[in-house]
């Protein structure tokens, strides 16, 4: 199918809702743009007015708009200035107090549990102990002056604390020579060596961000030779995706097929990395056939690709093949972060359809509602949205540096501010793993499927409300009757846990949740074997009382070991017996075994 051109109101289908509404069909509200608006905005756009050194960042409009609300806010506030000044009055008397007092002195500020930057016991000492206080007493007052400011919106109080965090973390005393006495320590006993080596891997940092390069070491490893390397097939490709079948390792499997659907902003060997960490494997061995998409890395061809083109050359196009491979069967479907999202969509559109094809759904890190989609959204509101549509017009999609140097921003402190002390000025390398190596392997996104993405989730939470429109039908995730396996990671920047378990009240099915220590994506590439793993799980009826996120911590204990033994044990009890494994591919259905797995499009660039 040509994907270059279609439906002229592709766009507006998931705003089915909001027209009724008496809504625009592009943004969900107001009136829709103009002819003339449209032209002149293509002539803006044409001429260039984007090449500024804002394009590819936050929208002025938005940075700007949110600190004169803050400022505005908090000069008419006499209550909050004069609560300020005493506060900071306070901190001044308590600094002079740490000062003069010896290292235990009771008056100390205690860092973040997370932060480590103060850890070594070098910071203990004067004055590094003053400037170290220093630093974490002016977080406090930054803190205090952000928040809590009488009229200021939330989304603006939360982007003036985020930016602040980000000066602040920018200008820690751990970051520079003169005053972190372990860089000083370091550069002593090793005679300035450390910073030479420093330089030289900035310097390779830098030319590989210009020609961009994988980062130092990842070409250790190399996918399908280290990484992607469970045996398989390709038995379908289309203009999106690879669907890959994996060999059997069992003579005998379960009847019931198991789909696995990552994120388009991965590649999908997240799920296949390593031997021992292939999720792909630990299935396969576990006597269950699977099979995963792989999606194309779209270009500049793709600008006009949306949302239900991936669940129709997604989802559905590998739910068809499945169909034609292993006749008859349910297939268990699982959703990682976007995937999960897609999937959950396009079950919903099956249960209204009433079709058989799911025998349940797993969703890992995906969230449904976005009421409360985490530090995600300091990056999305209506303004940023159409400044990124100017941004992506230049190229027809989303560059996979923008996505990077977002998530970089939101964990500045350890991916830019940790990285730079250890690598440039200790002079250290942190050895590449198979997570490092496959996180530097980005993927770009097409232009309208992400503007659907970010209008229709992030803005108008259309899937929560019911208005999300796929094949012409308005969705509801209250259909679906399947049972859920629902995981969602403690410290997930990306899909806040919270916002993963609102799918309780969403959907009338009877689901299993769970929570997995680590983050957004060691907590779900977690085998078993780790010592730190652990996990909470629960499992209730549609019928059962709600509880709340925090009830439901509070009456769930942490388990030892991995959350993919509770997995396997859940598929296998919504399984049939085994049989004989199904043959790889359905040459008589159109569907011939093609080259190996990992296939042709996880390896663009």
């Amino acid at each position: 199918m040509d994907l270059s051109n279609p439906p002229p109101d592709r766009l507006s289908r998931h705003h089915a809702g909001s027209r009724e509404r008496g809504g625009s069909p592009w943004l969900g509200r107001g009136a829709p743009p103009s002819d003339a608006f449209r032209r002149y905005q293509e002539l803006w756009r044409a001429g260039g007015a984007l090449a500024s050194p804002w394009a590819d960042g936050i929208s002025p409009a938005t940075t700007g708009g949110a600190f004169v609300d803050w400022a505005a806010h908090l000069v008419t506030s006499p209550a909050k200035l004069w609560e300020l000044v005493q506060f900071g009055t306070a901190q001044w008397q308590r600094l002079l107090q740490i000062a003069a007092e010896d290292s235990h002195a009771d008056s100390r500020v205690e860092p973040l549990p997370q932060d480590k930057r103060f850890a070594d016991p070098l910071w203990q000492q004067q004055p590094y102990a003053t400037w170290a206080q220093a630093f974490l007493l002016r977080q406090q007052w930054w803190q205090r002056a952000a928040t809590g400011v009488p009229g200021l919106s939330r989304h603006h109080e939360e982007m003036v604390s985020f930016a602040a965090r980000q000066w602040l973390d920018m200008l820690s005393p751990s970051n520079f020579v003169s005053l972190n006495p372990v860089l000083q320590r370091r550069t002593r006993d090793e005679r300035g060596l450390n910073l030479l080596r420093g330089t030289l891997h900035a310097m390779e940092d830098t030319w590989r961000e210009m020609l961009d390069l994988p980062p130092a070491g990842a070409e250790a490893f190399r996918v399908g030779e280290d990484l992607a390397v469970t045996p398989g097939r390709v038995v379908l490709r289309n203009g999106l995706m690879e669907l890959i079948q994996y060999e059997p390792t069992t003579a005998r499997t379960h009847p019931e097929p198991v789909l696995l659907v990552p994120a388009w902003i991965m590649k999908y060997y997240i799920l296949d990395l390593s031997p021992h960490n292939s999720l792909v494997k630990y299935l396969v061995d576990r006597g269950f056939t699977v099979f995963v998409i792989s999606w194309k890395n779209p270009d500049a061809s793709d600008r006009d690709v949306g949302f239900e083109d991936y669940h129709r050359l997604g989802v559905r196009a590998a739910l068809d093949a499945i169909g034609a491979i292993v006749p008859g069967a349910r297939t268990h479907a699982m959703g990682y972060c976007l995937g999960g999202t897609l999937l959950a969509t396009a079950a919903a559109a099956l249960a209204r359809d009433k079709s058989p094809a799911l025998a349940s759904m797993t969703l890992l890190a995906a969230q449904t509602d976005f009421t409360d989609p985490g530090e995600l959204s300091l990056f999305i509101d209506e303004s940023q949205v159409a400044h990124l549509e100017d941004v992506m017009w230049r190229t027809g999609y989303l560059d996979k540096r923008q996505m990077r140097d977002t998530f970089r921003m939101i964990r500045s402190a350890d991916l830019v501010w940790s990285y730079r002390l250890l690598n440039h000025l200790l002079g250290e390398r942190v050895p590449m793993t198979d997570v490092m190596a496959w996180n530097a392997d980005g993927t770009r996104l097409p232009m309208r499927m992400h503007s659907e993405y970010l209008h229709a989730m992030f803005l108008d939470n259309a899937l929560a409300r019911g208005d999300f429109v796929l094949d012409g039908a308005p969705v509801d995730l209250h259909d679906i009757r399947v049972p859920v396996f629902n995981v969602a990671t403690v410290q997930d920047h990306v899909a806040p846990w919270r916002s993963v378990y609102k799918l309780r009240r969403l959907c009338l099915a009877d689901q299993t949740f769970v929570l997995t220590a680590g983050g957004h994506n060691v907590g779900i590439v977690n085998p078993p074997g780790n010592p730190k793993a652990s996990y909470r799980i629960a499992a209730w009826r549609h019928t059962d009382s709600v509880r709340t996120s925090d009830e439901w911590l509070a009456e769930n204990a942490p388990i030892e070991g991995s959350w993919w033994t509770a997995w396997a044990d859940w598929l296998r009890r919504h399984s049939s017996p085994r049989a004989a494994p199904p043959e790889m591919g359905a040459p008589d259905a159109g569907l011939p075994p093609l080259q190996a797995a990992p296939g042709t499009y996880v390896h663009q660039r």
